[in-house]
Parts: C-alpha cells; structure tokens; sequence
C-alpha cells in the first residue's frame, strides 16, 4: 500500500484528471506525471493510468448519457472498430518510432487549435454531417483508436473536433461521445496491459477514486453549462498539450 501522503496526492491528482478530462480531454497531462512523480517509470505510469482512466471515463460517460448528450446505440460500430484498432495500437511492434509521432502530433494539436479559434461558431449548434456514421466510425475509430493504443496524447481533442466537423455535433455531444470512444479504448488498452505485470493496482486505484468524483463533477458541468463552458477549457488543454509536446520533442532536437 502507498505511503498516506502519496495516497491522498495521488486522489487529489486523479480529482484534477477526471475534471479536466470529462470536459475537454487531456487528462493524462496530470496523472501520467503524478503517477512518475510517486515512482513510477513511463511504461508502468502509462499502463497504471489506464487503470485509474477507465474510472474516469466511465463516469463521465454516464454523466454525459444521463443529461442526453450521449446516444451509445448508433455509435456500436465506433465501439466495435475503436476497440480493436486500439488493441492493435497497443500491441503493435513499433516500427513507428515515438519521437516521430512525437514530432507529427504537436503539429496536427497546432492546427486544431488554429481552425477552433478561428471557427467561433464551431460546436455551438448541430449541423449536418459530411460524413455518412459508418464511413466516419471506419475512418476516425480505426486511425484515432489505433493511434490513442499506439501512442495516446490528444486522442479526446481529435475525437471531439471530428465529431464536431464530420458529424456535425454541437460541443457537448461531441464531449459525450468522445468520452464513450475513451473510455473504450482505455478498457481495450488495459486489457492488454494485465498480463504485462506494469500495473500498480494499489496506485491506480487510489487515483481512480479521485478520477470518478473529478469526472462525474467536471461532466456534470459541462453538460448543464454547454458550449460556453466547454469550448475556453478544450482550447486551453489542447494549447498546454501542444505545448508540452512540442518542448519535449523539439527543445534542443
């Protein structure tokens, strides 16, 4: 069991996590570090905060279902297909090297955040898709889902501004959805990740407690507060997750 201090650390940690994460994604960039910080190495974080996200993202998806920003019937086949392209993602050989992709995803974050400022209304009401829900699950489940297995930072930003383009939700269907498409490849990641023995159970579970109040808080909100309230936090995460990328892959590269 952890020491007292680090235990309550790390539910306070998993608090923040599950706030910002159930709103606008990018909860990893608190306990992936905090859980480094208690003494963990990457792989063992990365593992052990799959753990503790599960918790999160499935609370948030209910809060999100709850408040009817989530219909879970005609997204199965983004289920189906985001399951196993993050199963894949996970148990890839990576012939891909990481500082590559390190390299590519700040730019695409970039230009994210570059087409959200610039599209104010963007998210704020529905509009009619360009994609067809079966082309856009086939397209978006297999490469979102294959990358968050692969290699994760950015998924929630990715999935959102897709629902939001492609399918034309307004911004709080598109959180809601996209918490449901976390959550299942969080679930499909762990999976793979139980017999690899990285997982610090006692860790994990300490933080998942705080990440169960912080989503169900953080989801809670925003779905009785909407687009207003959602949008200034999803560009604040995306623009610290670009950041954050671009120091640690291109600072003195």
């Amino acid at each position: 069991m952890p020491d007292v201090w680090v235990a309550i650390a790390l539910f306070v940690a998993g608090l923040a996590s599950g706030f910002v994460d159930s709103i606008a994604g990018g909860g990893g960039l608190i306990s992936v570090p905090a859980l480094m910080l208690a003494g963990l190495g990457p792989k063992a974080a990365i593992a052990t905060n799959k753990l503790q996200a599960v918790f999160g993202s499935s609370m948030a998806t209910y809060q999100y279902y709850r408040h009817d920003h989530l219909d879970p019937r005609p997204a199965i086949p983004g289920i189906v297909i985001t399951f196993f392209a993050a199963a894949a993602g996970t148990l890839t050989v990576r012939a891909i090297p990481s500082d590559i992709l390190g390299k590519i995803i700040p730019i695409a974050m970039g230009a994210i955040l570059v087409y959200t400022i610039f599209s104010p209304r963007l998210g704020h009401t529905s509009r009619k898709p360009i994609l067809g829900r079966y082309g856009f699950y086939a397209i978006f489940g297999g490469l979102i889902g294959f990358y968050d297995g692969f290699f994760g930072p950015g998924t929630g930003s990715f999935w959102t501004v897709a629902y939001m383009v492609f399918l034309g939700y307004d911004m709080p269907r598109a959180t809601g959805h996209t918490k449901l498409m976390n959550f299942t490849s969080n679930v499909a990641a762990l999976l793979f990740f139980l017999p690899s023995g990285l997982i610090h159970y006692s860790l994990g579970l300490c933080m998942a407690g705080g990440q169960i109040l912080g989503a169900r808080m953080g989801a809670r909100m925003a779905s009785r507060r909407g687009t207003k309230f959602i949008r200034p936090i999803f560009l604040i995460v995306v623009a610290i997750a670009t950041a954050r990328l671009v120091w640690k892959y291109y600072n003195g590269s």
